[in-house]
């Protein structure tokens, strides 16, 4: 594959996925060649190739070669110029926490604080934070963090140069620090904050978008380094629900599919939040936020086939969120069959201190909410599993995860259906990192 350049790019161009069996992969590059297109990245373990190309003939061109299986456009955009020349994120200053440490209500609801009496997990388990990018030096993060196992996989590429991994907004140090902050007596402390953490940078500039290409990357990424978890804040842009009846969706959602599959077969287990939207996941209708990276279409229809990805991908653990009163918060997705287990993700309308506080680009802390504040408390609780379960694989450690959720009941709301031990709005229940600790095989 010949090195692309920041002088190959050029105004208009789009990026697709060219889909094939592994076996066949140099077919489909020499498709996209012959058909006027570049192979901007390819993933040749799983037949995905990134292309970009000009032209509304090419994606119809290359699906007619023997040995392509599908080919679908991954977002409605051009391509940015960024992605032929990516910058490094600046290193933030950095300024020294002052504030003591203290037990806040999401590890004290998750009984962290009981967990860390039996371990603060293991130097060898390792949690990959694919994200906006992680704050490296942050003084909170910077002792369990791994700069040989981070990376930017922004544009759909993967990029290990020195920074390239770092924050590009603060959304993802937030979630690293609720993961693995360290236990240090200033500041805050994560879940599991003697495991380690590693950056996986998804989103890329201008957009802070994460698009499938990127998410391929990621995963693939996490498969090579065998991360023992990943944690995944963010949905699949620019489609909310990719469906598998539109030609493009049905080849994002094959692609993302076959990189999740591959890091799953190389040992790693992924979490994912179950969106913000107050929306039931079991029973789908419309979608008028999609595509996010042009136009919306206003009311888009939508069956159950058509998915929220990486969440509802098989073998993902999806991960709705609580507020500091332990009942589902007023924004958390939910849905019969859906949701796996629930962790605080805090409430913005109890007030700012009803956020997860965790940490920041440069030295800070911050409040914020969300099932993308939900899911690194699961994290970093499977991250505690895996530490004194060394040997267990992906599919023990979810059902490990599973067994020990504290069991919730459905509150006083119709939509909630099923028992105190399974049901639509927290799954098996709240993670319980006390009882994770000592739950036995």
């Amino acid at each position: 594959m010949a090195k692309v350049t920041k002088a190959d790019w050029e105004k208009g161009l789009r990026s697709y996925f060219v889909l094939a069996d592994p076996a066949d992969v140099e077919a489909a590059k020499k498709a996209v060649v012959d058909n006027g297109g570049t192979v901007f990245a390819a993933y040749d373990k799983i037949g995905v190739v990134v292309a970009h190309a000009k032209g509304e003939k090419f994606a119809d061109a290359v699906r007619a070669v023997r040995g392509v299986q599908a080919v679908g456009a991954t977002r409605t955009s051009d391509v940015p110029r960024q992605a032929y020349d990516p910058p490094i994120p600046k290193a933030p200053t950095q300024q020294q926490p002052t504030e003591k440490e203290r037990l806040r209500w999401d590890m004290e609801q998750i009984r962290a604080d009981e967990a860390w009496k039996v371990t603060t997990g293991s130097r060898d388990v390792v949690v990959g934070v694919l994200d906006t990018g992680v704050d490296d030096q942050h003084p909170d993060l910077k002792e369990n963090f791994v700069a040989g196992k981070s990376a930017s996989c922004a544009y759909g590429r993967l990029d290990r140069r020195e920074g390239a991994w770092r924050d590009t907004g603060s959304h993802g140090t937030h979630v690293a620090g609720t993961i693995a902050a360290a236990k240090n007596g200033v500041g805050v402390v994560g879940v599991a904050p003697g495991v380690r953490i590693a950056s996986v940078r998804i989103a890329e500039e201008p957009t802070g978008l994460f698009f499938p290409e990127n998410t391929v990357c990621a995963f693939m990424f996490a498969g090579d380094q065998r991360f023992d978890v990943t944690n995944n804040s963010y949905y699949t842009d620019p489609w909310q629900f990719v469906c598998p009846n539109d030609v493009d969706q049905a080849a994002i959602l094959d692609g993302v599919r076959r990189a999740v599959r591959y890091a799953q077969n190389r040992g790693v287990l992924h979490v994912a939040a179950a969106g913000n939207s107050d929306y039931d996941l079991a029973n789908k209708t419309t979608d008028s936020t999609s595509p996010n990276d042009s136009t919306p279409i206003k009311n888009r229809p939508i069956g159950n086939s058509c998915l929220d990805i990486p969440t509802e991908i098989p073998g993902v653990i999806t991960v709705s969120a609580t507020g500091d009163a332990g009942v589902k918060a007023s924004y958390s997705n939910y849905g019969v069959a859906k949701i796996d287990v629930a962790a605080p993700g805090g409430d913005p309308f109890g007030g700012q201190d009803r956020g997860v506080y965790s940490t920041v680009p440069g030295g800070g802390f911050g409040y914020k909410a969300g099932t993308s504040m939900a899911s690194p408390h699961v994290a970093g609780v499977v991250a505690l599993l895996a530490s004194v379960h060394p040997d267990a694989g992906p599919a023990e450690l979810a059902a490990l995860l599973r067994k020990q959720a504290r069991d919730v009941p459905c509150p006083d709301d119709d939509r909630c259906t099923g028992g105190k031990e399974l049901n639509s709005f927290y799954g098996e229940g709240e993670v319980d990192a006390a009882k994770a600790v000592r739950t036995r095989r």
